[in-house]
């Protein structure tokens, strides 16, 4: 169904629009606002860390040692001030008074708007068990916490991550990069690691490739408790079957929480995050919400590619373009591990309708699967040369069927294009063309002789 903003071009371009938020979504938004001619002309950005908005997927070669911190920042704050944005940093929103369209941050100031949009982004999800909150338990989020960990890598000892996902992996491999005799352990609750995005053989390998690095990784670890030592730090980790792992530290990087609480103490309809619908506005019709804070339809946000999509919907409608609304829609996951690049979209498992089709060159280190459904492409893993990976997803979109091209669909789009080209040279319907073109070719050529 085609949805249109229900704003009328300058409808708002003289109110005053407040962000709470200046993350990578806020400041995507923003970007998208100064460009365009029927702004709001009133812009006002609070963000709760003292830093302008940086790149927070560049955290983990940061701590790796890899990038200097100032290579993350998007924009300076002489940016802001030249594109006419207040900028406001190191204050965090605290109250948020909806009948009188005002809020207060934790210094006191107190700001009206017109239209606010709440982009607060997420927070580490914590893991509900005996000993979380005690020193030494940190998050990897922001560069504060990349900070934490640095010196953590450069003191040694023996870290302990929660979480085989992308930020849990990437941040036990910066500390084992970074790290001064450090040992560096990952526990994932699921029995192999990524497991949303890859099947059993790419995460067995993503496991052989960590490991022989120097990671000790634990799959199928049911976390029960953290403990103590005399000064109330962390100095053990406790899983389920009795295994116990010494941990002078201990990072949290299992999921995501949505910060929402703000929208919750405002009286906006919530649920594991800030309701909105296709024009990303909230049960309060003055307030939007963006990014990992809020939920559509049921679903929440960590990827950056439907962030994007909702920051051009909602770009569009506070400057009174007419777009079409926001609509959820099959995206690929592109990541590179440590150097080893990972490609999938689809489901992770095949069932029983699927088709399966594998390569694996152990020399090499490349690993595809496809799984078909009536010749069409319904998902993908891919590990090493990812290179096929956009064509496949493509086909996937497109839902083309492929059934006549399966013996090349695993070396990629290429040799399948050289598979339809001759088909298309032997096929009757071009057999006929040939002929017809043929013939139309002589008779051309006899009317010319006889003029």
């Amino acid at each position: 169904m085609e949805t249109t903003s229900r704003c009328s071009p300058n409808d708002h371009q003289n109110d005053h629009l407040v962000i709470i938020g200046n993350g990578m979504a806020s400041h995507r938004l923003i970007e998208g606002l100064v460009k365009q001619p029927t702004r709001p002309q009133r812009i006002t950005v609070i963000g709760a860390e003292p830093t302008p908005a940086y790149n927070r997927i560049l955290l983990s070669p940061l701590l790796a040692g890899e990038m200097q911190q100032d290579a993350l920042t998007l924009r300076d704050t002489a940016w802001y001030a030249e594109q006419g944005v207040n900028l406001i940093l190191g204050e965090k929103v605290e109250t948020l008074d909806r009948a009188s369209q005002t809020l207060t941050t934790n210094s006191g100031r107190s700001l009206d708007y017109d239209h606010l949009v709440i982009a607060t982004g997420s927070r580490p999800a914590l893991p509900d068990v005996p000993g979380i909150e005690l020193e030494g338990v940190h998050g990897f989020r922001d560069l504060q916490d990349a900070e934490a960990l640095e010196a953590i890598a450069q003191r040694g000892g023996d870290a302990v991550v929660i979480g085989g996902g992308l930020l849990g992996l990437e941040a036990a491999e910066g500390l084992r990069k970074r790290g001064n005799g450090i040992n560096v352990s990952v526990l994932q609750r699921s029995e192999r690691l990524m497991n949303r995005q890859l099947d059993t053989t790419a995460a067995h390998l993503l496991k052989d490739t960590l490991t022989q690095r120097g990671l000790n990784i634990i799959t199928g670890a049911q976390l029960e408790r953290l403990e103590s030592d005399a000064r109330g730090r962390v100095a053990k980790v406790h899983l389920a079957d009795g295994l116990q792992l010494n941990a002078s530290s201990v990072i949290v990087a299992a999921g995501i929480t949505p910060n929402a609480e703000l929208g919750r103490q405002a009286g906006l309809r919530t649920d594991r995050a800030i309701v909105v619908d296709e024009w990303l506005t909230t049960s309060d019709p003055a307030v939007s919400a963006l990014g990992e804070c809020c939920q559509f339809e049921g679903t929440t946000y960590g990827l950056v590619e439907p962030i994007w999509r909702q920051v051009e919907v909602l770009a569009a409608t506070l400057c009174g373009t007419h777009t079409q609304g926001y609509a959820d829609t099959p995206s690929a996951t592109k990541l590179k591990i440590s150097g080893v690049a990972l490609y999938a979209f689809g489901p992770t498992e095949a069932s029983a309708e699927h088709e399966v089709l594998n390569y694996h060159d152990l020399e090499r280190g490349d690993y595809r699967r496809l799984l078909l459904r009536d010749g069409q492409i319904e998902g993908a893993v891919l590990y090493g040369d990812t290179s096929q990976g956009p064509w496949y997803f493509e086909q996937a979109l497109a839902g083309t069927d492929l059934n006549a091209y399966r013996q090349a669909l695993l070396f990629g789009g290429a040799d399948v294009e050289v598979l339809r080209e001759a088909a298309s040279l032997h096929s009757p319907d071009s057999s006929e063309l040939s002929s017809k073109q043929s013939s139309s070719k002589h008779s051309s050529h006899t009317t010319s002789e006889a003029a």
